[in-house]
């Protein structure tokens, strides 16, 4: 068994070890078994290097409060980054590790790409700061990544939500009235106030304000992360009327679920549209009312925008215009939703 190099154990101190052990060994104890029990024991008691998918996770935990889609990022993570790199150590992910991700993805789903790129860098930052690796962030895009994959706008034709013609609205919201169930009643209250998807499946009856005819949507659900109110048409009101009949004691959502507690689901709300008319999305009647808002009526654009919960004018425009428009804009939603039967 050896003691140390010779140059830094003098014989002194060798001849006190070997006492040591050798007492050790008459009281019945291996010298070299105790050495690797406590080299085990040290290894037990160091902390294990966090993976990428616990950083994933811990990141999400944090952050999901403020997000109005919170199903997006897990479902990246498990269909895209975990499989290759869900087990390495956060500290570990290199640039070699990143495009085994992006590569096979680049450039057959490159929407999706750019999201789980974007994610990535994102996660890694949050390891960083928590101490949990050094150096560059091997996602970066602007200066590195961008030298090594095609741009994006090269490789993936922008593509607009398809929309039903608003000439055809009537048509199709008759039909969609035909259809019983939450997911059809959640639709058209999606296409009458003009929401995003998300942001109806994630509705409470606690940002009603029927008095007012409003609903209003906490900044943490909006996707400019600023509140955003919606006056309510009477057809509108007359689907939260029947929708207070599943009203739970022990959930707040206005668009209950299959699932005890859980509200509707986003592929519910597609299959029941898919039912009523193929080859159009949820966000196109958006489109829909924004063409029919500039073509048939008189309100300005910025109304309309506003009623998308878009920002309108500049940054100092915005400074000085406080208004939401929602007198004028309870007016556009009173003419869309007559529109719409």
């Amino acid at each position: 068994m050896g003691l140390g190099p010779v140059d830094l154990v003098s014989l002194a101190a060798a001849r006190d070890r070997v006492l040591d052990l050798r007492r050790g060994i008459r009281a019945g104890i291996d010298p070299l078994e105790a050495r690797k029990q406590k080299k085990a024991d040290r290894q037990i008691k160091a902390p294990k290097p966090l993976t990428f998918a616990e950083a994933a996770a811990a990141y999400i935990e944090t952050h999901e409060a403020g997000w109005s889609d919170k199903r997006s990022w897990p479902s990246t993570m498990r269909l895209y980054v975990n499989p290759v790199i869900g087990d390495m150590p956060a500290a570990a992910v290199d640039l070699a590790a990143v495009l085994r991700v992006l590569e096979p993805i680049w450039a057959t789903k490159t929407e999706s790409a750019k999201r789980v790129r974007g994610r990535i860098e994102a996660i890694l930052d949050w390891a960083a700061v928590r101490g949990h690796r050094t150096g560059e962030n091997p996602a970066r895009w602007r200066g590195h990544l961008e030298s090594l994959l095609a741009k994006p706008s090269r490789i993936a034709k922008v593509e607009h939500h398809s929309a039903v013609p608003y000439e055809e609205m009537p048509e199709f919201m008759a039909r969609l009235r035909r259809r019983q169930g939450i997911a059809a009643a959640a639709l058209e209250f999606t296409i009458l106030t003009c929401a995003r998807a998300g942001e109806v499946l994630g509705a409470l009856w606690s940002e009603i304000d029927f008095a007012a005819r409003m609903w209003t949507i906490p900044a943490a659900r909006m996707k400019a992360g600023r509140e955003h109110r919606i006056p309510l048409s009477s057809p509108a009101l007359g689907i939260l009327d029947r929708m207070a009949q599943f009203k739970s004691n022990s959930n707040d959502h206005i668009f209950l679920g299959r699932e005890t507690g859980r509200p509707l689901t986003s592929p519910a709300l597609l299959q029941c549209l898919l039912l009523v008319r193929k080859g159009v999305t949820t966000h196109g009647f958006r489109s829909t009312f924004r063409n029919w808002a500039a073509e048939r009526t008189d309100f300005p654009a910025e109304i309309a925008e506003l009623a998308l919960a878009h920002q309108v004018g500049t940054r100092v425009e915005r400074a000085y215009l406080r208004s939401d428009g929602f007198e004028r804009r309870r007016a556009l939603a009173d003419a869309w939703a007559a529109l719409c039967g």
